[in-house]
């Protein structure tokens, strides 16, 4: 099992270091920093995308396009994170929700939005929604992170050693800042009534379902439990990894698409 892991991480960093390029890039003052991002497109409603932990807006190359030949879309990297300034402001999720939502008006973009988020960007755009739902049209959460991630089998002592040895060198900075802050991000989340104001799409990564050590299980039943997190979501199972949005672009465009349909058919989610 530990060889299928290495194997797994080893092919999401060489798909990482063929990211492709995205058009449009700019770096420019946002909101009172230095933000890298893109809009492109145009059209109602903004589509906004939030990267995973220590991820850059090139993770989506292959998503941008498609959807912003019907629409509006935003992409952008975090405080620290490529050519964006980095933060002196606490990197939890309620203050990176609130510095994306005026980073969003400062760029002339009004709510609502389709948020779609990746890994911990799909933390970050559930607790935006559940603070501030009249500004959020629907959602798509590709293979997100649980509130509760780092708690029981997935607490960070019990990773394996080339687990936190991966993480000790890929990330740094305000992505470690961030990390660290998971626990609480994930406890302001929880008390929050649940998002029901749109229709919402959970991508899972099906291959990690395999893994049959403690923490895989663990990251199992917490990617099921993410429906009980979002009432009237439609879960999709992806047949690849963690990394959906380099593998498997034409799963979050074509899951981006149906939100889009379902908000333009005037559709709400189930009760």
């Amino acid at each position: 099992m530990r060889r299928r892991s290495v194997a797994a991480l080893a092919a999401a960093v060489l798909l990482l270091a063929g990211c492709a390029s995205v058009d449009g890039v700019v770096t420019a003052p946002l909101a009172g920093r230095a933000v890298e991002h893109v809009v492109a497109g145009r059209g109602a409603p903004t589509v906004v995308f939030e990267n995973g932990l220590g991820g850059r807006l090139e993770w989506w190359a292959k998503v941008l396009p498609a959807v912003a030949a019907e629409t509006t879309v935003f992409a952008y990297d975090r405080p620290g994170i490529g050519a964006s300034a980095p933060a002196g402001t606490p990197r939890d999720g309620s203050t990176i929700v609130e510095e994306l939502r005026a980073t969003l008006r400062a760029r002339g973009l009004a709510p609502p939005y389709v948020l779609v988020g990746h890994s911990l960007g799909g933390l970050y755009v559930q607790l935006y929604a559940r603070r501030h739902p009249d500004e959020v049209a629907g959602m798509v959460l590709v293979d997100s992170t649980h509130p509760e991630q780092l708690t029981g089998a997935g607490a960070r002592e019990n990773w394996p050693t080339w687990v936190k040895l991966f993480v000790d060198l890929s990330i740094s900075g305000d992505a470690e800042k961030e990390l660290d802050a998971l626990p609480a991000t994930g406890a302001a989340l929880l008390t929050l009534p649940p998002y029901t104001g749109g229709p919402v799409v959970v991508l899972s990564a099906a291959a990690p379902m395999r893994e049959t050590s403690a923490l895989g299980r663990d990251g199992a039943a917490k990617r099921v439990d993410i429906l009980r997190l979002n009432p009237g979501a439609r879960q999709v199972w992806v047949d690849g990894g963690h990394v959906i949005p380099l593998e498997h672009p034409e799963a979050v465009v074509a899951a981006i698409r149906d939100v889009l349909a379902r908000i333009r058919a005037g559709a709400r989610p189930a009760p």
